[in-house]
C-alpha cells in the first residue's frame, strides 16, 4: 500500500510541475459567450484578428456561409478591414444555448448591415457554435455559419409576352409542369401540387416566393419558347415544352 501511495504522490507531483490537473474549468454563462460572439462579430469590419485568434482553438473547425472549410490559420486570414468605402454593422441576436460541464454550445443569428458608398443591403445568419476547454480558457473548437434566403427584388413585369410561356412541359413522361395566366400573372404547377405564382425578376427569369433558384423560359432557333429550366444552385432541369 506505501508503495502504491507514493507512485501515486510521485504523478500528482509530475503533473502538477507540467501544469497539468484535474481542477474542474470554470463555468461559462450564455451572456458571456454571447458578449465574445458579439466582440467577435465588430472585429469584421475593421479586420481585427485578436478576438479571432484569442476565441478560436488552435484545432478549430470553421464552415462558412460560402461553404469553405477552414482551420484557424485560414480563418484569422480571411478577417481583413473592409474596402475604402465600405461600412458595416452585424448584431448577436436570439441566442440560445446548452451548457453542460466541459462543453457550451451557443446558437445565434447575425442581422447585418452593410454600407456600400451610401447603399445599406442587409443580410441574415445563422451559426451554432461550439466550445471547449482550451488550455485553460472556453474556445470555440467548431463552427458552421448558413445564410438565411431571401427572394431577389421583383422586376418590370413583360406581361405581353406571358401567353408565350404558358402550356405544359415535360421532363419525363407523365411528369409535367403547367405555365399559366389568370389575371395578368403567370402562375406555375408541378402535377397535381399546388400552383405558385412565377415573380418576374428581368426578361424571362422568374422566381417563386420563398423558393430558391429561378424559373427561366429558352426560346429556340425560331423564337418561340421550347423549353422550362428549373436552375437549382447553378443547375438546370430543363422541362421540355410539349403544347
Amino acid at each position: 500500500m506505501k508503495g502504491e501511495l507514493c507512485i501515486l504522490l510521485i504523478i500528482n507531483s509530475l503533473l502538477a510541475g507540467s501544469g497539468c490537473s484535474n481542477k474542474p474549468q470554470a463555468a461559462i454563462s450564455q451572456d458571456e459567450l454571447v458578449r465574445r460572439t458579439q466582440e467577435l462579430a465588430n472585429a469584421v469590419a475593421s479586420g481585427d484578428q485578436g478576438p479571432w485568434k484569442k476565441y478560436f482553438a488552435e484545432d478549430c473547425i470553421y464552415a462558412d456561409e460560402k461553404g469553405r472549410h477552414m482551420d484557424k490559420a485560414a480563418l484569422v486570414a480571411d478577417i481583413t478591414p473592409l474596402p475604402e468605402g465600405y461600412s458595416g454593422t452585424i448584431k448577436v441576436v436570439k441566442a440560445e444555448s446548452r451548457i453542460e460541464d466541459g462543453v457550451a454550445i451557443l446558437s445565434y443569428d447575425m442581422d447585418e448591415t452593410e454600407i456600400i458608398y451610401g447603399q445599406a443591403l442587409k443580410a441574415r445568419y445563422h451559426e451554432i457554435d461550439t466550445w471547449l476547454p482550451r488550455n485553460g480558457e472556453w474556445q470555440i473548437v467548431a463552427a458552421q455559419a448558413m445564410r438565411y434566403y431571401e427572394d431577389p427584388a421583383a422586376g418590370e413585369a413583360e406581361a405581353g409576352k406571358y401567353k408565350e410561356y404558358v402550356g405544359r412541359y415535360e421532363a419525363a413522361p407523365g411528369k409535367t409542369i403547367t405555365v399559366s395566366v389568370e389575371e395578368g400573372k403567370l402562375f406555375f404547377q408541378r402535377g397535381d401540387r399546388p400552383r405558385q405564382e412565377l415573380v418576374p425578376e428581368g426578361g424571362p427569369i422568374f422566381f417563386r416566393t420563398g423558393v430558391e433558384g429561378r424559373i427561366l423560359f429558352r426560346r429556340g432557333g425560331a423564337g418561340k419558347v421550347e423549353a422550362l429550366i428549373d436552375r437549382r444552385n447553378n443547375e438546370d432541369v430543363v422541362w421540355k415544352k410539349v403544347s
